[in-house]
């Protein structure tokens, strides 16, 4: 009677591992560590092959924050004190607009450090000033410019849809869900000289979470001995990279607006 329990116990083990092994990829394997590697998203080659415009605009960035404030979801339906996306959204636009033409579209100017700035070009100035005295050389003016592109993450949505399915028999049973969470972006190009909004753009980037799940749930030996064995995987797409592609997104848009509107024009067809 030993001897068919424990067949029976590796019978239904391998059932269950082929079974989340199929539910998965086929590799079903703990994961190893992973060295640090470069970020790429699948459209900034996009950006980089767009041709530059025959007159480069300037653009300063002053701000662009997650306005949401939406809180990370806990698996027990709960909220934390994590913020749901990330807190410097600034990071990827700053990122995709000096891409764009492979460096040649845009002239970014960074006014988030503009405190910082001024205070070291003020520190230099004094420096000089104290070697050299009143013949010091002046540092150059501050690049300005003509318009401004401002905005920030106006949306996350949890669980925008969600579902699975699943089935037992005989104690043996899989089961497999999925939900997606949406994350919203808004990019606004301003002009300097008049304040007018010139473009305006929303762009949405969905968020896939699935799982995976197989268990056994067997007596044996007339109800004597109990066998429950469960096992599953779940895989989240990362919301940090999925804000990117938003954003990424939101600015191959703007750009081919503002051609369109005649704000640039591009210097030969796209590539």
């Amino acid at each position: 009677m030993k001897m068919v329990a424990r067949l029976s116990l590796l019978f239904l083990s391998a059932i269950l591992v082929s079974s989340c092994a199929s539910m998965g990829d086929g590799n079903f394997q703990i994961p190893i560590v992973e060295g640090p590697k470069v970020q790429y998203t699948l459209l900034e080659q996009e950006l980089r092959d767009i041709q530059p415009p025959i007159r480069k605009p300037s653009v300063a960035i002053y701000e662009f924050t997650d306005q949401t404030g939406q809180k990370k979801q806990n698996s027990n339906g709960g909220t934390s004190f994590s913020s749901a996306v990330t807190q410097a959204p600034d990071v990827y636009l700053i990122r995709a607009m000096t891409r764009a033409a492979d460096g040649n579209f845009f002239k970014v100017i960074d006014r988030q450090v503009l405190d910082s700035l001024t205070k070291e070009r003020q520190l230099i100035r004094q420096t000089r000033e104290s070697y050299d005295g009143s013949g010091a050389k002046k540092l150059p003016a501050l690049t300005f410019a003509g318009m401004i592109i401002t905005g920030g993450i106006v949306g996350y949505d949890s669980a925008t849809e969600s579902g699975g399915a699943g089935a037992r028999y005989l104690g043996i049973g899989s089961s497999r869900e999925y939900s997606r969470d949406t994350v919203t972006i808004n990019l606004r190009l301003v002009s300097v000289a008049t304040g007018e909004v010139l473009l305006d753009v929303i762009s949405s980037k969905t968020i896939l979470s699935t799982a995976f799940g197989g268990d056994v749930f067997k007596f044996i030996e007339s109800g004597t001995e109990l066998i429950e064995i469960e096992s599953g995987i779940a895989t989240n797409e990362s919301v940090s990279i999925a804000t990117q592609r938003a954003i990424e997104a939101g600015v191959l848009e703007l750009i081919l607006r503002g051609n369109q509107k005649g704000f640039w024009t591009f210097n030969g067809e796209s590539k």
